[in-house]
This record gives structure tokens, sequence and C-alpha cells, in this order.
């Protein structure tokens, strides 16, 4: 992948007015990174649009993706409560090295559906490809969807309990 921050909306750091949750919850972790944001108000320089930060400057970002579809064929997930059958998306981890300490930088997760997840570590694909769900994906999803509805159907006593 040639950017994983293509697949970021936000820092799970950041707070709904721009704040920098980690250095008001964890300052004990980096007191100098702490000290800084204590400095300008908890501002996160990273989501300040016409900042000097971007994503990857932040020593502490992470980014969950929490859309429940798949980032490279857009299937979304149909889960039933009370089943443990298994779901039709995986977490799927870009790690990649940062440039000057050649390790692994900054997490960023996001979903795909269990078929693409196999091709992307088992084969060329690659998770910014432009793709369709295959068609085993579509069964299942429309499999426990005909299941779903058959189970939230309306049947008469009289047709469940036909006493002849």
């Amino acid at each position: 992948m040639d950017d994983p921050y293509a697949f970021v909306e936000r820092c799970d750091h950041l707070t709904d007015d721009g704040r920098c949750r980690y250095a008001a919850e964890h300052a004990r972790h980096d007191p100098s990174f702490a000290a800084e944001r204590r400095a300008d108000d908890l501002r996160c320089p990273a989501a300040d649009p016409h900042g000097d930060w971007t994503w990857a400057d932040c020593p502490h970002f992470r980014a969950r993706n929490r859309d429940r579809e798949c980032a490279r064929c857009g299937l979304d997930e149909h889960r039933r409560a009370h089943d443990d059958e298994r779901p039709l998306l995986e977490e799927h981890h870009l790690e990649y090295a940062d440039d000057d300490r050649k390790e692994l930088a900054h997490e960023i997760t996001v979903y795909l559906c269990r078929w693409c997840h196999a091709k992307v570590h088992d084969s060329w694909a690659r998770v910014d490809d432009d793709a369709s769900p295959g068609p085993e994906a579509i069964a299942e999803k429309e499999g426990r969807r005909s299941e779903e509805l058959s189970e939230a159907s309306f049947t008469t006593a009289a047709d469940r309990y036909d006493e002849e």
C-alpha cells in the first residue's frame, strides 16, 4: 500500500472539539508531548487543516476504522445477535515502517471481508484495489439475510400447531 493514511478519517485520541485525549489521559507515558499539548490547550496540531502537522507527524497516532464494511470491496457486515457464526469482516492491520526509525510507527486498522483479507495475505491483491464483492461473499451475506427474514416472519398459531 502506498499510503495507509488514506484510510484514516481521524485519530482515535482526537476529541470532537479537536483536543488530544492522549495528552490528557496518558501524560505519564510521554511527559514532554503532554506538556507541549497542554501549553497549546491540548489542541491537536494534526487535526487542524491549516496546521503544520499531518497524522504521520504525531508520535501517538492511532486509527481503527469504525465503518463496518470492507475497505477493499465495500461488503458490509451482517451479523445476527446471539449467533456464533463467523463474521463476514475481519480486522486488518496496516503495518509499515517509519522512514526515520525503520520500525513500525502507527497503528492503523481497517476492516476487510474475509475473502478480500485472504486475497491480500495470500496473493498480489492490495487493500487499495478497486474490487467488488465476490460471489461467495454475496451468497453468504444474502443467506444470512434470508435466514433473518424467515425468523422474523409471522406464522399464526393455527399454522404452527396444526393438529390433525
